[in-house]
C-alpha cells in the first residue's frame, strides 16, 4: 500500500486548458511547481498563451490538441503529453461541452457527442493517465472537473446532466480502485464560473448579481483553480473520492428556490 501523504507532484496534464477553469488550473500546477501538459480543442492560440504564461513561471509546457470525442487517439495524447514531461503525476479531466437541448428535441447524434466529450472521452483519458501512473509507482491525484450538475438537474440539459452524474460516479469508482496505488481520485463541481462556456469570458463576476447564489455572483475561474490545485498538493493525501462543490452556495438553495420562485419562466431553461 502506498504512502498518499509522501507524494510530490513535478508533472501535471490539464485538459482544455485552453481557456476558463482549465487554463487557471494549468496555472495554479504550474505555481505550484509543477510542469504542465496543456490542451486544446479549437483555440490553438489560447492554449499557446496558457504555455507561455507556464514558461514564465519557470516551469515546461508541452501542448497537444485534444478530441475527447476521437477515444482511441484521445488516449494516445496523455501518452504523448506523459512522454513529453517525463511522466504525469497530476491528471485533471476538465475538457467538456453542454447542448443546451430539451430532451424531447435532443437528437441521438447531440446525445452521443456530448457523451463522448464529457464521460467516454474522460474515461480513456484517466485510464491512460492512471496507468502511466501505477506503472511508474509514485502515487497520483486524478481530479475530474464535473459541475454542480453532478448533484442537480438542470432544464435543458439532459444529456450534460447524465455526463456529469456518470463521471462523478466514475471518479468514486476509481478512488476504490486506485487507492493501493497511492492514487486518489477526486472531482471539484463548479457552479457559474465566469468563462468562456458560459459567455463571460474577462468579465468580472463581482460585478453580476445572481440573487439565487448565496453570494450573490458567478465565481471566477481562480476560486475553482485553487481547489483543483489542492486536490493536486501533498496537503491532500487524505481526500479520496470526494467531490468539492465550488458554486457560492448554490446547490444548498434548492428548497428555498423552490419556494421563492414566483413565475414559470424556469421551465425555459
Amino acid at each position: 500500500m502506498h504512502d498518499t501523504a509522501g507524494f510530490t507532484p513535478s508533472t501535471a496534464i490539464v485538459t482544455g486548458s485552453d481557456s476558463g477553469i482549465g487554463k487557471a488550473a494549468a496555472v495554479a500546477l504550474a505555481r505550484a511547481g509543477m510542469d504542465i501538459g496543456v490542451t486544446w480543442h479549437s483555440d490553438k492560440a489560447g492554449a499557446e498563451d496558457t504555455a507561455d504564461e507556464i514558461r514564465r513561471l519557470g516551469r515546461k509546457a508541452v501542448v497537444r490538441q485534444l478530441d475527447t470525442t476521437d477515444l482511441r487517439a484521445a488516449a494516445a495524447v496523455v501518452g504523448e503529453l506523459a512522454d513529453g514531461l517525463g511522466g504525469v503525476d497530476v491528471f485533471v479531466n476538465n475538457a467538456g461541452t453542454g447542448d443546451g437541448t430539451k430532451f424531447l428535441d435532443l437528437d441521438v447524434d447531440t446525445w452521443m457527442r456530448t457523451l463522448d466529450t464529457n464521460l467516454n472521452g474522460a474515461f480513456v483519458c484517466l485510464q491512460a493517465a492512471a496507468r502511466r501512473m501505477v506503472k511508474a509507482g509514485r502515487g497520483g491525484r486524478l481530479i475530474a472537473v464535473t459541475s454542480v450538475h453532478e448533484f442537480q438537474p438542470r432544464v435543458g440539459a439532459s444529456a450534460y446532466d447524465a455526463s456529469k452524474h456518470g463521471l462523478g460516479g466514475l471518479m468514486k469508482t476509481l478512488a476504490l480502485e486506485l487507492a493501493e496505488h497511492g492514487i486518489t481520485a477526486n472531482s471539484v463541481a463548479p457552479g457559474e464560473i465566469a468563462t468562456p462556456m458560459t459567455g463571460q469570458e474577462d468579465d468580472d463576476p463581482t460585478a453580476k448579481d445572481r440573487p439565487g447564489v448565496p453570494l450573490g455572483r458567478p465565481g471566477d475561474a481562480r476560486e475553482v483553480a485553487a481547489v483543483i490545485a489542492f486536490l493536486a498538493s501533498p496537503a491532500s493525501s487524505y481526500v479520496n473520492g470526494a467531490s468539492w462543490a465550488v458554486d457560492g452556495g448554490m446547490l444548498q438553495m434548492g428548497p428555498q428556490a423552490g419556494s421563492h420562485i414566483t413565475s414559470p419562466e424556469w421551465r425555459e431553461g
